[in-house]
């Protein structure tokens, strides 16, 4: 433990908890505006309008707060309060790795509809609107029941 951060453990416990919510709201968010994108034809108002919806979701919101996520997360871990020996914190760690996986996909189809060329169907990413959810329920159950 490092002396100077256990009394900050409260805070950082805030702080990560408020950076989950505000990744996750995102993450719920950006592949509903994928699913309206896809049926939009491409160059279109509309088309054009949610580019500029889902660049500023992404820079403003989902990156910050998942890298706020992360810090604080490793912040937590300094300060001694969770043992890194848990098996449901490495249940955890693998389920967010994951999220932020699935992070780097949305960021990717993203860019895919930003320069006209998304491959994918609405019906797609419906299903892939329901992965960060399965995901944050496996997180949240390994986080406040500790199973293992």
């Amino acid at each position: 433990m490092i002396d100077a951060f256990a009394g900050a453990y409260p805070w950082f416990k805030a702080l990560h908890v408020i950076s989950v919510i505000a990744w996750m709201a995102g993450m719920f968010y950006l592949p509903r505006l994928f699913v309206y994108h896809a049926d939009a034809a491409p160059g279109s108002e509309l088309s054009e309008r949610f580019k500029v919806m889902e660049r500023r979701l992404l820079k403003a919101i989902i990156n910050p707060a998942m890298i706020a996520t992360w810090l604080f997360g490793i912040l937590i871990l300094t300060t001694g309060a969770v043992s890194l020996s848990e098996g449901w914190l490495h249940a955890k760690i693998a389920l967010v790795l994951i999220m932020s996986g699935m992070h780097g996909a949305f960021s990717a189809w993203r860019r895919a509809f930003a320069e006209d060329r998304n491959r994918h169907s609405a019906r797609f990413y419906r299903w892939m609107n329901e992965v960060p959810t399965v995901l944050m329920i496996g997180i949240v159950i390994l986080v406040i029941v500790k199973p293992f």
